[in-house]
């Protein structure tokens, strides 16, 4: 019999949530998408701290001898999820995601330039920009910035997805890919109601996820839906038919070594008989159901905060580093 991710694989397409390149070479993932949290993670690895000290030389060399540590740092930083995705694309055969500064969520005009400007970096280095999704905040300003850049041919992949009004915003707009968190809802419920736990079919990311994926097909939205921040198998394996599912290394080495049948959960027939209104979302409605969706709105705001807490972590490291390039 298959292991669990094998059978996935025939009807998920698998992305490894990592920026760990030897993880991702053993997964043998399609995709792969990266994170502040875990481009800062990758980047402390001691297996990696050539690509770390390589970006750094780049930027000295780009700013000249002259040029402040804190430019330098700043041109680094700017450089490194690319450097990472460079490495990343040489091991995947499809595409990899690579986050706007989470700092800029609000500012749809500073998204954009971002979105632009890391696309410009992959193109130098001679990557297509079919390979890249630009990875956003699923902010009201972050998802009318990627409506943007989907016109001019720059696929995004908006992240932090919490409620069904971002879901159908970005559909609206054209976005190529979604990334519903799973695992953050579900702890976001468990803190709220005390329970230790819900089973597979009833975890409220599961539930929110399929709510998502049922609207598209019923309705023949193209974006694509990438449940993501898993918390645990079953939560992975409730979600099987999804367009895609990003996974953690270890989720991904579990799936790996167990055995068993994984019948498909989300199918276009399910979604088909499903009964189901459809909503358009403008601004004004966008914000009234995130207002009225205290988990979306709790979970949005926490994400972004963490996200831009491991950049400033990201920027400490760098200069830290330079700094002993330097002495």
């Amino acid at each position: 019999m298959a292991n669990l991710l094998e059978q996935l694989k025939e009807m998920t397409v698998v992305v490894a949530d990592t920026g760990d390149l030897e993880a991702i070479g053993k997964f043998t993932p399609r995709d792969a998408t990266t994170n502040p949290s875990l481009i800062t993670m990758a980047a402390e690895m001691p297996q990696y701290q050539s690509i770390v000290d390589d970006t750094l030389t780049s930027a000295r060399t780009t700013l000249g001898n002259d040029a402040s540590a804190a430019g330098v740092v700043t041109l680094a930083f700017d450089r490194l999820a690319v450097s990472f995705g460079l490495e990343i694309l040489k091991i995947v055969s499809g595409r990899v995601s690579t986050e706007v500064d989470a700092r800029l969520s609000f500012d749809t005009d500073a998204t954009i330039a971002k979105g632009r400007e890391l696309i410009a970096q992959y193109e130098a280095a001679g990557i297509s920009k079919d390979r890249i999704l630009i990875k956003i905040a699923s902010t009201w300003e972050g998802i009318k910035a990627a409506e943007v850049l989907e016109k001019e041919g720059i696929h995004c992949n908006l992240t932090l997805l919490f409620g069904l009004h971002q879901a159908i915003a970005c559909a609206e707009g054209g976005i190529t890919l979604i990334s519903p968190f799973v695992g953050r809802i579900l702890d976001w419920y468990k803190k709220d109601t005390g329970r230790d736990s819900y089973e597979p079919a009833e975890d409220p990311g599961v539930v929110s996820v399929t709510a998502v994926y049922n609207y598209y097909k019923k309705f023949g939205y193209d974006t694509e839906v990438m449940g993501a921040s898993f918390r645990n198998v079953g939560e992975i394996t409730e979600l099987a038919g999804s367009d895609l599912l990003t996974i953690s290394p270890a989720l991904l080495a579990t799936l790996q070594e167990t055995e068993g049948e994984l019948p498909r959960k989300l199918t276009q027939e399910n979604a088909d008989a499903a009964d189901i209104e459809k909503i358009s979302v403008d601004k004004v409605t966008f914000e009234k159901m995130h207002a009225e969706n205290q988990m979306a709105t709790d979970k949005l705001a926490e994400g972004i905060e963490g996200f831009s807490k491991a950049l400033v972590a990201l920027e400490t490291l760098l200069a830290d580093r330079l700094a002993k390039l330097e002495a």
